[in-house]
């Protein structure tokens, strides 16, 4: 099965030199993504096959459950990256109905190491246990805890202080919130942008 993916591999590369000779001259020359992409590291979820976008286009970091941590140096040195080097313009945080992740922090089933990582949507649960509580079915109740999640990571990404940084520095840096479904391969935009200091809770603003 191995060979067949680089043999795969091999007819992409051809396909692409065909349409455009000069791709991966181009490509490996400079990368200038406007987007960095917050998602899911969900198989059926690519972030550059769902948008329509080209290698390049696009810088990715994803894990289970698309959560953004404060004490995770792998997700915060990608968004520094992003922000800082790559000066991206949008910070996408998408994650997906029918979440995995987020089925198994509604269960009170050990899984493993990651039960420890679950446990920041878990907390998100608590927060709107109310809410959730009211949703009889099961399967609503994990879309909506799918959506609540992406809003909590978004106010995440907004917290830190490359996000804040950058806004003081005067930079056109928007974060929004997306979620896919993959029953119809459509994305939804959560209505939640935000793009300056203006819009977190005081307590959240830094002085920098």
């Amino acid at each position: 099965m191995l060979s067949q993916l680089l043999e795969n591999n091999r007819r992409w590369a051809e396909g692409k030199l065909k349409e455009d000779s000069r791709f991966f001259e181009r490509l490996s020359n400079v990368q200038r993504p406007e987007y960095l992409w917050i998602g899911c590291s969900d198989s059926r979820v690519p972030a550059n096959v769902i948008v329509g976008l080209q290698p390049g286009e696009v810088f990715v970091h994803r894990n289970v459950g698309n959560i953004v941590v404060h004490t995770d140096m792998n997700c915060l040195s990608v968004i520094q990256f992003a922000v800082e080097v790559l000066k991206v313009k949008h910070i996408i945080v998408c994650g997906h109905y029918g979440c995995g992740g987020v089925q198994a922090a509604l269960s009170s089933k050990e899984y493993g190491l990651i039960d420890n990582w679950l446990r920041n949507i878990k907390e998100i649960y608590k927060e709107n246990k109310n809410e959730l509580q009211s949703i009889k079915d099961d399967s609503a109740k994990i879309d909506r805890l799918c959506e609540l999640n992406i809003i909590k990571q978004v106010q995440n990404v907004c917290h830190t202080t490359i996000v804040q940084n950058a806004w003081q520095r005067g930079e056109n840096l928007n974060v929004h919130g997306w979620i896919y479904n993959i029953k119809d391969g459509l994305l939804h935009d959560l209505k939640i942008s935000v793009s300056g200091q203006d819009s977190l809770e005081e307590i959240f603003k830094m002085k920098l």
